[in-house]
């Protein structure tokens, strides 16, 4: 489309964040099937009903702007969704992926505020109170997701994953350890059998 004025690429973002509302409508669901949390599973859960919310709401944008959603496809969005797969694919520990998800959803959430935060600028400049209503609506969901998904990493996901490394730690200490207690026993035998040669002299 030709972007020749505010308005335009107002209209441009809305079809580009459009799409990438509708794409995690489509990958939201492996994302909180793949967590191991309950309460991260919940979250991805709820926020995706929201999400669902946030694309009916940018249908009545639309409306009022009296333009269409287009085709466009949100390639920032398809990379990030693609950045969660990837993860979810490699040879990870449970609790380690529980944090990585919140990782992934978190690049999420803030191109999204980002996006709206700007979208709800432009609507303010060209005086469309009625669409930057809508769209604030969206952004403070946005926000608050983004705080929720905090919460739980801070309140023992993370701490859960650290756990896994400190247990890593602990086989690698023991595993040092071995070698070392049974070069001491060898010395101890040798020296032992020295101080019985002596004695038998």
């Amino acid at each position: 489309m030709q972007i020749a004025s505010l308005h335009d690429l107002m209209v441009h973002g809305l079809k580009d964040v459009y799409s990438a509302e509708r794409q995690l409508v489509q990958a939201m669901p492996a994302m909180a099937k793949n967590a191991t949390s309950d309460e991260l599973r919940a979250a991805m859960e709820t926020h995706l009903e929201q999400t669902k919310g946030q694309v009916e709401r940018l249908k009545q944008v639309f409306e009022l702007l009296g333009s269409s959603a287009g085709s466009m496809k949100c390639k920032a969005m398809e990379g990030l969704i693609a950045e969660g797969k990837e993860l979810a694919e490699e040879e990870i520990e449970p609790e380690v992926l529980d944090a990585g998800l919140i990782a992934a959803a978190q690049k999420i959430e803030h191109y999204e505020i980002s996006t709206y935060g700007t979208l709800c600028e432009y609507a303010n400049a060209l005086g469309l109170d009625d669409v930057r209503a809508l769209l604030e609506q969206t952004l403070e969901e946005e926000k608050a997701t983004d705080l929720l998904l905090t919460g739980l990493a801070e309140g023992g996901i993370n701490q859960l994953a650290q756990s896994g490394d400190e247990d890593e730690d602990d086989e690698e200490t023991e595993a040092k350890a071995t070698p070392r207690k049974a070069a001491s026993k060898r010395v101890g035998a040798s020296a032992s059998a020295a101080r019985k040669k002596t004695s038998s002299r």
